[in-house]
C-alpha cells in the first residue's frame, strides 16, 4: 500500500481475507397443477413459468382443476417466486396421473419435470415441490424422485380418510424428501361462494417459503398457524400432555398433521 502523501480519497482494494457467504435461495415453490379454463398465454402446457406476483396470478388461472386454489392457497401464506406447470386433466384419472408425472420428449420435459428445466430456463431452482390435489400414490413417488434430484422438499397429501389408513399409507415411502400431511383445511372459496376442503399441502408451500424467508430453512412448520382457513376436514383429537391421542399417533407414524387451538 502506498504511503505517500495524497490529498483527497484513496481506495484501497483487499483481495485476500474473508469474504461474504451468499446462501441459496430455499424459498423458490415449484406448483404442478391443472387448469383447462386457464389464459393460455400465461400458464401454457408443460412449460415452467415464474410467478413473481402469486395472487395477482390468480386472476388468470381460471375456476377449472387444480390450479386456482393452489395458487390461492400458497398467496395466503406469502408472495413467493413460483414456477408453475400447468398439465392436461383428462377423463381417464389414470392419464392425468400420468400427464402430471410427466416425461421427457424431443421436445422438452413434461409435467414434474419439467421443474427440472426451471434453472436453466428460467433462473431458478424450486426447492418446495407439490401437486395440491393431483398427489397420488405414483404422483408422491415421482415427486420425491424430482424433489431428490433438485434437492428439494415435497409435499403430499395421503390417500387415505381415516388416521389408520393414513398410517398404513405412510409405509409405502422412504424418501427423506417427502412431507405427508393428513387431513386437509376449509376454506371460503370465492368461486363457488361455499366453505370447502381446501388443500392442506398448497399451504404448507406457501407456509414453507413464508418461514424460509423470515426465519430460515432450519425452522420446521411446527406450531404456526396457517391463514386462509376456517377449520380442518377431518376431527383430529390432540392434547398437548397426551400422546395417545390422533394427532399423537400421526406424528408417531412420521405424517405431520393439523389441529384447531386458539383460532
Amino acid at each position: 500500500m502506498s504511503t505517500a502523501y495524497h490529498h483527497g480519497v484513496r481506495v484501497i482494494e483487499v483481495s485476500a481475507g474473508t469474504r461474504t457467504i451468499r446462501t441459496v435461495s430455499t424459498a423458490v415453490v415449484g406448483l404442478v397443477a391443472t387448469a383447462s379454463d386457464a389464459d393460455e398465454k400465461i400458464f401454457p402446457l408443460n412449460k415452467a413459468v415464474l410467478i413473481t406476483d402469486v395472487l395477482g396470478a390468480v386472476a388468470s388461472a381460471g375456476i377449472k382443476g387444480t390450479l386456482r386454489a393452489a395458487l390461492q392457497g400458497i398467496a395466503d401464506q406469502t408472495n413467493p417466486v413460483t414456477i408453475v406447470v400447468r398439465v392436461a386433466e383428462d377423463a381417464d384419472a389414470a392419464k392425468t396421473t400420468s400427464n402430471v408425472i410427466g416425461e421427457a420428449k424431443s421436445s422438452g420435459y413434461t409435467g414434474l419435470y419439467a421443474l427440472l428445466s426451471a434453472q436453466a430456463q428460467l433462473g431458478v431452482r424450486p426447492r418446495i415441490l407439490g401437486a395440491p390435489g393431483l398427489d397420488t400414490l405414483e404422483v408422491a413417488k415421482a415427486l420425491a424422485t424430482v424433489a431428490r434430484k433438485l434437492r428439494a422438499m415435497a409435499y403430499v397429501r395421503p390417500v387415505a380418510d381415516t388416521v389408520a389408513e393414513a398410517v398404513t399409507y405412510r409405509g409405502q415411502f422412504g424418501d427423506r424428501e417427502l412431507m405427508l400431511i393428513w387431513p386437509d383445511f376449509l376454506a371460503f372459496d370465492t368461486a363457488t361462494s361455499t366453505t370447502t376442503a381446501a388443500y392442506a399441502t398448497a399451504r404448507a408451500l406457501g407456509l414453507r417459503a413464508k418461514i424460509d424467508t423470515e426465519q430460515g430453512w432450519h425452522k420446521s412448520l411446527s406450531n404456526v398457524p396457517v391463514a386462509g382457513v376456517t377449520g380442518i376436514s377431518k376431527d383430529v383429537h390432540w392434547d398437548l400432555q397426551d400422546p395417545a391421542t390422533d394427532a399423537g399417533v400421526l406424528n408417531e407414524g412420521d405424517i405431520t398433521t393439523l389441529v384447531t387451538f386458539n383460532g
